[in-house]
């Protein structure tokens, strides 16, 4: 079967490091027909430029602080059937994109989203969910690991999220596609909601997997503590006033106000901010509140695509198979510059480092393009695993490298 020609968009601004990690991860794709376009500031499209990726992707400068108008440009540019979106900061399975497009065999699907592993690399940031016409999510249980396809109902949207969907691009088109309204925040929830009301098919693929770091911006700091929670005010004042007409705002604002205070006591109790912050940022969402109840909301216009010709992404990876290391503390620095060395040499590699304890594991993409496993011999991987087993080290390595094979080798 003919693989689906797919835009990959990337959208970046002030962290061109994880940009360039990101692409790193998007080298290692098994997918064969896709193309990559980066819309990103000065620095990024610099760093772009200095890791050799330039001349393989499209490139777009952008440097003004609005998702939906960078994404905008990106579907403009994209020459694939589908268009797919994964943030910066995070870093795709290699199986991701194969996956997520594989629903739009049937010509009934308009949107396809994955799931979202968390700065660990072993639980879920998010799943499965739905979205109301006031941002309110719910989660949508699923079983099993194959793809459902839902038809959303007009105010009931299937929550698809930033960092990892697709779209047919004729319909994202057709819809005018990202409301500028929503520069950042409730973006990809207004376009859930437009597919929806049009009873739009939504497919959700649980392999669809890609790992979110949430790394520092102008909008939160490493910790994940807000600098400002304006934008978030005024997107969701927006949203309200384009999908939840007769609604009481006011009670859905006091949710929010709840919630966000929630939140920062939390960075407060965790040592991240002190209690004249949570003060602070409160009055930023109540500004973003009167802001977003006179923002300017555009009439959906149909985009015009730019009819630029397909660029085939050529990665350097030359080998098929994942290579799996295992490893102890006492030889870690050789495992890793081994398998560094077999990267640049055009090689996917995964790395499994255990100590002799029972420390909870932890999963990411190094600088170098390796994915990496740390933790104990006895301790958890999967979240459900007891506190405490007892393995052996070639055990413990087999048992982990099945564990990762359904997103980490093609055609497990």
């Amino acid at each position: 079967m003919t693989e689906t020609l797919v835009s990959v968009i990337v959208v970046s601004r002030g962290r061109p490091d994880a940009l360039i990690r990101c692409l790193m991860g998007i080298e290692q794709l098994y997918h064969q027909s896709f193309e990559v376009i980066v819309v990103a500031d000065p620095v990024g499209l610099a760093a772009v430029s200095q890791a050799r990726f330039d001349g393989r992707i499209k490139a777009i400068p952008f440097d003004q602080p609005n998702i939906s108008a960078a994404r905008n440009l990106g579907l403009m540019t994209a020459a694939g059937d589908v268009v797919a979106f994964i943030d910066d900061d995070a870093v795709p399975e290699p199986t991701w994109l194969g996956f997520l497009t594989q629903p739009f065999d049937d010509d009934r699907i308009a949107c396809a989203g994955g799931y979202v592993r968390g700065r660990n690399g072993i639980s879920f940031q998010n799943t499965a969910r739905t979205v109301d016409a006031t941002g309110q999510h719910n989660d949508l249980p699923l079983s099993g690991d194959d793809p459902q396809v839902f038809t959303a109902k007009p105010g009931l949207a299937i929550k698809t999220e930033g960092t990892n969907c697709a779209f047919r691009r004729d319909v994202l088109l057709a819809m005018g596609g990202f409301d500028r309204a929503f520069p950042f925040y409730m973006d990809e929830t207004d376009v859930n909601l437009r597919l929806a009301a049009d009873g739009r098919k939504t497919a959700i693929v649980p392999l669809a997997q890609v790992h979110h770091g949430f790394a520092a911006s102008d909008r939160r700091q490493a910790s994940r503590m807000p600098r400002s929670l304006f934008d978030i005010g005024a997107s969701q004042i927006v949203l309200l006033r384009k999908h939840a007409l007769g609604v009481d705002h006011a009670a859905v604002l006091q949710q929010v106000r709840i919630g966000q205070k929630a939140r920062l006591i939390r960075h407060m109790v965790a040592g991240t901010c002190e209690p004249r912050d949570v003060a602070a940022m409160l009055l930023t969402l109540e500004a973003g509140f009167a802001a977003g109840q006179s923002r300017k909301v555009p009439t959906a216009t149909a985009l015009i695509a730019k009819n630029i010709p397909f660029l085939q992404f050529e990665p350097r990876v030359r080998f098929k198979d994942m290579i799996c290391l295992g490893g102890r503390l006492w030889n870690s620095g050789a495992v890793r510059r081994r398998a560094a060395q077999m990267v640049s040499r055009g090689q996917r590699v995964s790395i499994f480092l255990f100590t002799a304890t029972a420390l909870f594991h932890r999963v990411k993409f190094s600088a170098d393009g390796v994915w990496e496993q740390a933790g104990g011999l006895w301790g958890k991987s999967d979240r459900m695993d007891p506190l405490i087993a007892f393995w052996r080290s070639s055990s413990r390595l087999k048992r982990e490298m099945a564990r990762v094979s359904c997103t980490r080798t093609e055609n497990s």
